[in-house]
C-alpha cells in the first residue's frame, strides 16, 4: 500500500506539471457582485452570499472573491471546466467568524449535493476532508495543522482515481484513498457556517 501511494504521488507530481492549469484570479470580474462563469450557492440552508471585492493586499491585487453570507456550507463552483483527475488550488484568508473560520476546495462537483471538499479552519486549527452525498456531509480524516486567521494561505488537492492528496502551504496532511465519488466534476471554493473567507489565484489542473 505505502508503495502504491508513493507511486501514485509522483504521477500527480508528474502530470501536474504536464497539464494545461486553468488560473482565475478574479482581476477581470467587475467588483460587488458574484463572478461570471461561475455557479455560486450553498448546500443546506442559509443565505450564501459570494462577491468579487477589491483588495490590494491580496497574492495577486487588486480583486479577490468574498464570502460574507451565513449557510450551512456556501460553495462557488468554476463552469469553464470538468475533470475527473488533476489538481485543484487557492490561496485563502480567513477573516472571520463565530461558529467557523473555514476555507477551502471542492472537486468531482456534480451538484449542490454531491461532491469531495478539503477545507483549512483557523478556529479549529486543522486541515480536514469530506465527501457531499444527498446533501449531507461525511468526514474523511482530520489533521491538526496551523491555520491563522488575516493571513493568506494555500490549500490544494490533488487527486487520481481513488486516491486524495491535500496540502496546506505546500505541506502534505491527508494522504488517503476513497472511492465514494467517480466521474468528473467541477471544481470551486468552499466555506462553513459564517466564515467570512476572501480567495484569490484559483487555478484548475486536469491531468
Amino acid at each position: 500500500m505505502l508503495a502504491a501511494r508513493i507511486f501514485l504521488s509522483a504521477a500527480l507530481a508528474a502530470f501536474a506539471g504536464f497539464a494545461t492549469a486553468q488560473s482565475v484570479g478574479f482581476d477581470q470580474q467587475p467588483a460587488g457582485r458574484a463572478p461570471s462563469d461561475w455557479t455560486c450557492g450553498m448546500t443546506g440552508r442559509g443565505a450564501a452570499r459570494w462577491q468579487v471585492e477589491v483588495d490590494a493586499k491580496a497574492p495577486s491585487p487588486p480583486n479577490v472573491l468574498v464570502q460574507r453570507g451565513k449557510a450551512d456550507f456556501p460553495w462557488c463552483v468554476n463552469d469553464g471546466r470538468v475533470t475527473q483527475d488533476g489538481a485543484v488550488a487557492v490561496s485563502f484568508m480567513p477573516i472571520s467568524g463565530k461558529e467557523d473560520q473555514a476555507g477551502g476546495v471542492l472537486w468531482r462537483w456534480k451538484d449542490g449535493s454531491t461532491y469531495y471538499v478539503a477545507r483549512a479552519n483557523a478556529l479549529e486549527s486543522n486541515v480536514s476532508l469530506y465527501y457531499v452525498t444527498a446533501g449531507v456531509r461525511h468526514t474523511i480524516k482530520y489533521q491538526s495543522a496551523p491555520v491563522a486567521r488575516d493571513t493568506w494561505h494555500r490549500i490544494e488537492v490533488r487527486f487520481l482515481g481513488e486516491h486524495i492528496q491535500v496540502l496546506l502551504d505546500g505541506k502534505s496532511y491527508i494522504d488517503v484513498d476513497d472511492k465514494r465519488i467517480s466521474g468528473a466534476g467541477k471544481a470551486g471554493v468552499w466555506t462553513k457556517a459564517d466564515s467570512v473567507t476572501s480567495f484569490d489565484d484559483f487555478v484548475l489542473t486536469p491531468r
